[in-house]
């Protein structure tokens, strides 16, 4: 589990409470457009999945991202990117009740912070173009635009990279 100063980032599970949350946010179109489609998973399979992404690696994971009075906004995850040679993604997909508000910035910073703390050398993110609020997200976690790129995803895709901070012993 992750805190931040308004956040805390935990294991999504597959109770009740979690599973309709999930379903409520990944049946919507204002987010799957941007992610590509619905899971093609059950909700119970898709939390047992993201458990393995944290197993085979803990600098992985797919947290809930859930607000102080309780309620889930959404996912941030930091998983490998599909066919790459060891490159990480930061994400996220939050409700759009949880949109505006500066949440995914703040967990998408933390997750990051956290790889860079247990010695992941870079993190990218892929937004789909026109995914303004993403774009911004992008920006606001200062990472580098290197312009669009169909590497790991089959469709194009803006692509930011996050180098981790170099120190000097």
């Amino acid at each position: 589990m992750l805190r931040t100063e308004r956040l805390l980032l935990r294991p999504w599970t597959t109770s009740p409470a979690d599973l309709i949350r999930m379903v409520d946010i990944y049946s919507r179109d204002e987010v799957t457009r941007w992610i590509g489609g619905p899971p093609t998973l059950t909700m119970p399979e898709l939390v047992a999945r993201w458990a393995l992404v944290h197993q085979l690696d803990e600098r992985n994971g797919c947290w809930a991202v859930e607000r102080a009075d309780g309620v889930v906004a959404g996912t941030v995850l930091l998983r490998p990117l599909p066919d790459g040679i060891g490159e990480v993604e930061v994400g996220w997909h939050l409700h759009p009740d949880s949109w505006g508000q500066g949440r995914a910035t703040e967990a998408a910073r933390a997750v990051v912070d956290r790889a860079f703390g247990l010695g992941l050398p870079e993190v990218y993110a892929v937004v789909r173009p026109g995914n303004e609020a993403s774009l911004a997200v992008c920006r606001r976690l200062g990472m580098t635009p290197l312009g669009r790129m169909r590497r790991w995803y089959d469709t194009e895709l803006e692509v930011f990279r996050s180098l981790a901070p170099f120190v000097l012993d």
